[in-house]
């Protein structure tokens, strides 16, 4: 059942059934989201917490056992607000994979224990000068705890994706789901895509008359016939440079080693083509012409 509460400025976690193996929320506060795996309703060990929007709304953490130093740790400027609810899931696989994400979007934290144990119940709560609204839905009718690729429609209020939430839709050979996300043009339409290749999951564009979506990856464009488009949302582009990453900006892939990657456009030799941002690099990398080309300046997929 889909729960609605407030949390005080203090740091006491309030405790619900973890089931499934996931769980979904939104929250609105200003920094510090807490959120503690258990298996009893209390601090007990073992413990896994994931704090969100820390150290002022500059990192998130992953933390065993109330113990420094913290297991993951990202850097996340702005990844909470105030004013808003923003939507994150958790999941806990058997194997002891803990994986957290925004909604619709990859894990940006993740860590596998090495020692797992059966999670019963998560526990909220805010610290460190703010207090939060949640809203909390475990959806037991999901099932399995794989982090989902179509973002749920959240009740309560808070903010959305423009006009809807996201969601990546599988597809194969051509197919083009509807509602897909137009973001580019090369002689014609070309849309928001992404694709597996070499261990990442990298955002790529998607050629309707080539049937295949086209992942940048060391020095190449590469195409593949199995690929996942982005549809349901009205996303903007947002010019920017370097890795100078707007704490709106989509997360639409990952490394192999964990860096969440965004999708970004530009303009080429006449065309407007979508490509990859990977912020430790500083730059947008597109495919085009069977070659992987890099840009410092370009646009920003942005809810």
């Amino acid at each position: 059942m889909p729960v609605d509460l407030q949390t005080p400025d203090e740091l006491r976690y309030q405790y619900f059934p973890f089931r499934n193996g996931i769980t979904y929320f939104r929250v609105s506060a200003p920094n510090d989201a807490h959120i503690a795996l258990t298996g009893e309703p209390n601090e007990t060990r073992p413990m896994i917490e994931v704090f969100i929007g820390g150290w002022g709304n500059t990192k998130s953490v992953i933390r065993f056992n109330q113990t420094k130093p913290d297991v993951v740790e990202v850097p996340t400027p702005n990844i909470l607000s105030p004013h808003e609810q923003r939507g994150f899931y958790i999941s806990v696989s058997p194997d002891g994979m803990v994986e957290v994400g925004r909604e619709g979007g990859p894990a940006f934290l993740s860590w596998r224990n090495p020692e797992p144990f059966h999670i019963n119940y998560f526990g909220v709560c805010t610290g460190w000068g703010a207090s939060g609204n949640w809203y909390i839905d475990d959806r037991p009718e999901v099932g399995g705890n794989a982090p989902y690729t179509s973002a749920p429609s959240y009740g309560g209020g808070g903010g959305s994706y423009g006009g809807g939430a996201p969601c990546w839709i599988p597809a194969s050979n051509g197919e083009l789901p509807p509602g897909a996300v137009e973001g580019g043009m090369d002689g014609e339409p070309t849309f928001v895509a992404r694709a597996r290749h070499e261990g990442d999951l990298i955002p790529a564009k998607f050629v309707p008359s080539h049937r295949v979506a086209y992942v940048p990856y060391a020095g190449g464009e590469h195409p593949h016939s199995e690929y996942e488009v982005l549809a349901g949302c009205n996303p903007r582009w947002v010019p920017t440079q370097g890795n100078n990453i707007p704490p709106q900006a989509v997360p639409a892939g990952q490394t192999s080693d964990g860096e969440t990657l965004f999708v970004g456009r530009v303009n080429h030799d006449g065309a407007l083509t979508i490509g990859k941002v990977q912020p430790s690099h500083g730059v947008c990398y597109c495919p085009y012409g069977g070659q992987e080309m890099a840009f410092q300046s370009y646009e920003i997929l942005t809810y």
